[in-house]
């Protein structure tokens, strides 16, 4: 049986700046700014499409692969 690899966002919480460039873009609305401080991915709702690695100013995002 063939185990199949999600990709998935991950931010890195020391550097984010919480503009929400991330949050605007996202597609599933899977991404949330937390408290204005930082970028919060919501691991049900990403696909890891990458946009919002694209879209961060900061490059503070990447998609990493996940397996279930």
């Amino acid at each position: 049986m063939e185990t199949r690899i999600k990709r998935r966002a991950v931010v890195d919480d020391t550097a984010c700046v919480a503009c929400g460039c991330c949050a605007k873009v996202c597609p599933l609305s899977a991404i949330q700014i937390w408290r204005g401080v930082r970028a919060v991915v919501n691991a049900d709702k990403c696909v890891g499409c990458g946009k919002c690695a694209k879209e961060c100013p900061a490059s503070v995002i990447e998609i990493q692969e996940v397996r279930p």
